[in-house]
């Protein structure tokens, strides 16, 4: 046999392994070659290979042996079927956006904007200078860092009418992330078993945090201009509800900016039904052709609890938000919060601190909305084009989505995944559904993907939606 081959060696001394018990003495080398006629040089290298997939082993002075393995079987998790229960529908899996795809893939789907758009040099900065700190190695106060809890309070505060009391610092709670801070506020504030009212279509994370909670959800209907105040109130008036979850400003997925008047109207109600207005200011950070207005600026008598989240305009690396709510509401959220994580990384909180204070970040507010808008356009543009069936009925003025109306009666989940398989990956609109979809939506993101391929992927859509 060649001296330079050891594949017939390899072959069958692996046939050998496998039927020999496990601590079996492999000839020795000396044996081999007068085995095979192989050279030493040959016998070696079969060896090493052996030795480097696990089925041999040397033993200094006592020679070479089959390795002793475990005979591998399949785990049976059959127990946990009847430990665990039935699971809650929202909890079968991952939501399509929080999925992984290929790197070639054209990815719509996500829900947060590309590295590109972030400060990704005042983060980095940030961080490092957080980690010289004794932040890095004390823990935080459980309601969070004092001058956090400042800024964010300053935030809301700024657009406060003269005659209202503003927000103060003893009024945040920072907490990791929007979406903790709903499942604490639908625990604290609603209660399992109570109803809440919400909007339809709306957050998917809230109907999975509602879920969670053991709430009821009362589904409202919300248009481009927010819900209609009066079905509002006879919701109220029908469920004896004491909350309302809302996103007056750039909702996800639908774009919908409620008017000054629906904000007002709706304030109104929750006051006159002894209410709260859980408020989810999610792109705060996110306009492009307005500017936000909370609603909370116009409450303080502590009927709005805010949600206002850094994670989508500085990193998704720093889960950093606030939860702004005052009276014994507070007390009760911060009483869960820190039963359920104690208190926030002191770290992240200095980091987003240090970002949101330096003088770039206005900048850099400026420089993503014109990024955003020059996205949402070229999106629009190319729908319109490539996939004329494929409607936009609101023109978001901020946030990351086009809510896309299909034609009626088309099979969303068939358009989903035909795009998937054309390298195409959006999300279906029954996510953001408390109850049955009201029509056929996708939702599209504009601010991740490559926005030199948004051509691309609506000729993707419009190709699948022409053959379906």
């Amino acid at each position: 046999m060649s001296q330079d081959s050891s594949d017939r060696i390899v072959g069958e001394l692996r046939r050998w392994i496998e039927a020999a018990p496990p601590g079996s003495r492999v000839p020795s080398n000396r044996a081999l070659v007068a085995q095979y006629g192989a050279s030493p040089v040959t016998v070696q290298k079969a060896m090493g290979r052996l030795a480097r997939l696990g089925l041999i082993e040397s033993r200094p002075g006592a020679g070479t042996f089959v390795r002793a393995q475990k005979t591998p079987r399949p785990a049976d998790y059959g127990w946990q079927t009847s430990a665990l229960g039935v699971p809650p529908a929202r909890l079968a899996g991952l939501t399509s956006t929080q999925r992984t795809v290929a790197p070639d893939a054209i990815g719509m789907h996500s829900g947060y904007p590309a590295v590109d758009l972030l400060p990704e040099r005042l983060v980095r900065q940030a961080i490092t200078r957080a980690a010289r700190t004794s932040s890095a190695l004390t823990r935080s106060p459980a309601a969070g860092m004092p001058e956090l809890q400042a800024w964010f309070a300053a935030e809301l505060a700024a657009s406060a009418p003269a005659d209202v009391t503003p927000a103060s610092a003893r009024d945040a709670l920072v907490i990791a992330g929007s979406q903790s801070g709903l499942s604490s506020i639908f625990r604290a504030v609603v209660g399992a078993g109570q109803p809440l009212l919400i909007e339809s279509p709306t957050y998917w994370g809230a109907l999975l945090a509602a879920e969670q909670a053991g709430v009821v959800l009362v589904p409202i209907p919300s248009g481009p201009d927010g819900p209609d105040p009066d079905a509002v109130e006879r919701a109220f008036v029908e469920t004896g509800a004491r909350a309302f979850y809302a996103q007056p400003t750039f909702a996800n997925p639908a774009g919908a900016r409620w008017p000054a008047s629906t904000g007002l109207a709706v304030l109104e109600t929750v006051r006159r039904h002894g209410a709260f207005l859980i408020e989810d200011d999610w792109a705060h950070d996110l306009a492009i052709d307005g500017d936000p207005r909370p609603v909370a600026a116009m409450d303080d008598d502590g009927h709005v609890v805010y949600l206002r989240s850094l994670t989508k305009s500085v990193s998704p690396a720093l889960r950093i938000a606030a939860v702004i709510v005052r009276g014994p509401a507070r007390e009760r959220i911060l009483a869960d919060r820190a039963a359920e994580s104690m208190y926030v990384s002191g770290l992240l909180q200095a980091a987003a601190l240090d970002v949101v204070t330096q003088p770039a970040w206005k900048s850099h507010l400026r420089g993503f909305r014109d990024h955003l808008r020059a996205r949402r356009d070229l999106l629009l543009a190319s729908l319109a084009e490539h996939a004329p069936t494929a409607t936009v009925e609101t023109v978001p003025a901020g946030g990351l989505n086009l809510w896309v109306r299909l034609p009626e009666g088309t099979d969303v989940v068939g358009v989903v995944r035909g795009c998937e398989t054309r390298g195409l990956i959006i999300s279906p609109g029954s996510e953001w559904f408390p109850a049955e979809p009201s029509g056929a939506y996708v939702r599209l993101n504009y601010a991740n993907a490559d926005p030199t391929r948004f051509p691309e992927a609506a000729e993707i859509l419009g190709g699948v939606l022409a053959a379906s």
